[in-house]
């Protein structure tokens, strides 16, 4: 007969194994391999429950974030291996400065988090941020980036997790814009400021179907016709209580909530309707929209745009789309997908912002890009640096050679313009010309330019400076 007492004593052996497995696997998966910390997903679901059970109490619990200052250069200084040797090593420091009962976990590359009882905020805040400013010693270097720290409190702030860590990050930002080695305390005026974007938020996703988001355009003058020759699109809100805004005001909050595809839609539709007749009647030749980063990272950005253009009845030459360097270089392949697909439906492409990032005239010879705009960084030191005039004589000698055709952007004063004129460009906008309107002032203007006996207010200044000039 078996032996029972023997068979249960190993039975039991191997249920304690198994459970002692199964702890260590739940124990990995809470826990950050490179500093022994809870990890994201584990903090957050501890910091649910301790603010259950401390509002069950009515007991406050302060959130602290914790984000290391400047940390791109200690990666570029000490390399990968270095900077997580000082991330281990500021985990060490948390755990060596916590309290009883609080709980610190790091939430991604350089962020950390604390949970604390200790209702002395500003205390407990200055604590960390010196304990953490002091120098590191990394392979035998002293580094010292420093840190910066927000903080938000339960149920003074917010009681719920997902909130309080909002509030603690909008604390850290301002710590860090504010130089950095410092903390700082979600308050009123934060409160306030979440507030205002909340009804940003609600407002914007309103406005796209409500057609509030509208276009506007701004000429594009050919200096030898004096006479615009195409516009580019740009967008205003027409809020129902806050008036015209422009796109500083609600894009990035359009950005961060993945709404610009839906803007950049809605503007493109709406440009294109208004555009056609005038391309269709002769009084401009075509449109130029910008395209968002994120869009022109789809990879079928460009399928979609053409199948866009096609339910309007703008024609595809009369459109181009503006692209920025820095995209073109950043992924070379996908953006030459996008550019020879749209130029083989006859849709125009310029390299927005030429000058600023690589300038790399070998990858405009070597793809159908037809239009160069020149940043506004360079136009605003052409009068006043001879330097500035001779590159962008430079670069208007290479497009020529090229056969692309050079628009300057943000051409301010008379002066700008005189000297683009002389270094040989002939396209220029800017506010010297025209400041960007809405639809009806643009076509006003353009039936204005087209009449044969218009006399307009530069035609006017020109006669009376070449009247002054010859006394």
């Amino acid at each position: 007969m078996p032996n029972l007492p023997i068979i249960a004593e190993d039975l039991a052996a191997r249920v304690a194994k198994l459970e002692a497995e199964r702890a260590m696997t739940l124990r990995l998966a809470r826990t950050d391999i490179l500093t022994g910390l809870l990890n994201r997903t584990a903090f957050t679901a501890d910091l649910a429950e301790r603010l259950d059970r401390a509002r069950a109490q009515g007991h406050p619990l302060a959130l602290f974030l914790i984000d290391v200052d400047a940390f791109k250069h200690v990666n570029e200084s000490l390399g990968h291996a270095g900077a997580d040797l000082m991330l281990a090593e500021v985990g060490a420091r948390l755990l060596a400065d916590s309290t009883q009962g609080e709980l610190i976990g790091r939430l991604s590359g350089d962020e950390f988090a604390l949970l604390s009882a200790d209702v002395d905020v500003a205390q407990r805040a200055e604590r960390l941020v010196a304990r953490l400013c002091r120098p590191f010693s990394i392979n035998g270097r002293n580094v010292a980036p420093g840190v910066s720290v927000g903080v938000a409190v339960s149920p003074h702030d917010a009681v719920d997790g997902s909130d309080l860590q909002r509030f603690a990050d909008q604390a850290l930002s301002r710590a860090k814009a504010s130089g950095g080695h410092r903390w700082s305390a979600f308050d009123a005026d934060l409160k306030g400021e979440n507030e205002r974007r909340r009804t940003l938020e609600a407002d914007l996703r309103r406005a796209i179907p409500a057609g509030e988001i509208e276009p506007w355009f701004q000429p594009i003058v050919d200096c030898r016709k004096d006479r615009t020759v195409s516009l580019e699109v740009l967008c205003r809100w027409r809020h129902p209580d806050e008036g015209l805004l422009v796109p500083a005001a609600f894009i990035p909050v359009a950005e961060e909530l993945g709404l610009i595809g839906a803007i950049d839609e809605a503007v493109f539709e709406a440009a294109c309707a208004i555009a056609a007749p005038w391309v269709s009647a002769g009084l401009i030749d075509g449109i130029s929209c910008n395209v968002s980063p994120r869009e022109l990272l789809d990879p079928g950005f460009s399928r979609k745009l053409i199948a866009r253009l096609e339910q309007t009845d703008l024609p595809a030459t009369a459109l181009t789309v503006e692209i920025t360097e820095t995209f073109l270089f950043q992924d070379m392949a996908l953006a030459r997908r996008h550019i020879e697909r749209l130029a083989a439906k006859g849709v125009n492409v310029a390299l927005d912002d030429f000058g600023t990032g690589y300038s790399n005239l070998r990858a405009v010879m070597s793809l159908p890009i037809q239009t160069l705009k020149l940043d506004r960084s360079l136009i605003d030191d052409i009068a006043r640096e001879p330097r500035a005039a001779k590159l962008v004589a430079s670069m208007m000698h290479a497009a020529r050679a090229l056969g692309v055709t050079v628009v300057a952007e943000g051409v301010e004063d008379e002066g700008q313009a005189i000297m683009l004129r002389a270094a040989g460009c002939e396209r220029m906008q800017g506010y010297w010309f025209a400041r960007p309107m809405d639809a009806r002032a643009m076509e006003a203007r353009l039936t204005a330019e087209r009449r044969p006996a218009r006399t307009t207010t530069r035609a006017r200044q020109d006669r009376g400076r070449q009247i002054a000039a010859m006394g």
